[in-house]
């Protein structure tokens, strides 16, 4: 499932670079959503990206965790865990573009792409269920464990979302995030505690 989006998103935004009125009717357009009642924005700009480096990053991060969390819904869940892996991702993608239909939906001017709020899904639900695996971010060069980088991933995504600075949604991450907590509380009623206890033994001397 993890190759087959991976596959798909490739091949959707690369046919975007060369075709901007495919790629124009693909994106987040809050203005659009709105008025035209374009409610497939909402998923299909988790499918293109605005160039190579941002598609690159993208699907790095979903190949390195998506098939984890594949193999994790699949032992729990048997034939029915591509299902609960396509509904972190593809929900992830619709939840964390929301926000934007509140702050934007009167701008027509704005635009928003990119799969990561379905990375970050997946990301943040890979955490909850493994704490203590160890993650690397740059420029720390070293690897850190995954609750640890879940801090600094949300200060940061927080810091630059209201500095404003660059062009990436980093709203749309934290609230990829939110949805990927939620599913996960959600597919596994136990994991808050069993989360928690990991991080307490992990710190007891």
């Amino acid at each position: 499932m993890t190759l087959v989006l991976i596959i798909l998103t490739v091949g959707l935004s690369i046919f975007g670079f060369n075709n901007y009125t495919f790629l124009h009717r693909m994106l987040d357009n809050p203005y659009s959503i709105h008025r035209n009642k374009e409610y497939y924005r909402l998923l299909t700009s988790g499918f293109v990206h605005a160039d190579y480096m941002h598609l690159l990053l993208n699907m790095y991060v979903l190949y390195m965790f998506g098939s984890n969390m594949e193999a994790i819904f699949e032992m729990s869940y048997g034939p029915q865990g591509g299902a609960y892996f396509l509904g972190l991702y593809l929900l992830g993608i619709i939840f964390a573009n929301i926000p934007d239909q509140v702050r934007h939906r009167n701008n027509p001017g704005y635009n928003s792409l990119g799969a990561s709020g379905g990375v970050s899904a997946i990301v943040f639900a890979s955490i909850l269920l493994m704490p203590l695996s160890k993650l690397m971010i740059f420029p720390i060069p070293v690897q850190i464990p995954a609750w640890i980088f879940a801090i600094i991933y949300v200060a940061y995504s927080i810091y630059m979302d209201r500095r404003q600075g660059d062009n990436v949604n980093h709203l749309a991450h934290l609230w990829g995030a939110l949805w990927g907590v939620l599913f996960t509380l959600w597919a596994y009623p136990g994991v808050l505690p069993v989360f928690f206890q990991q991080i307490a033994s992990s710190l007891s001397f």
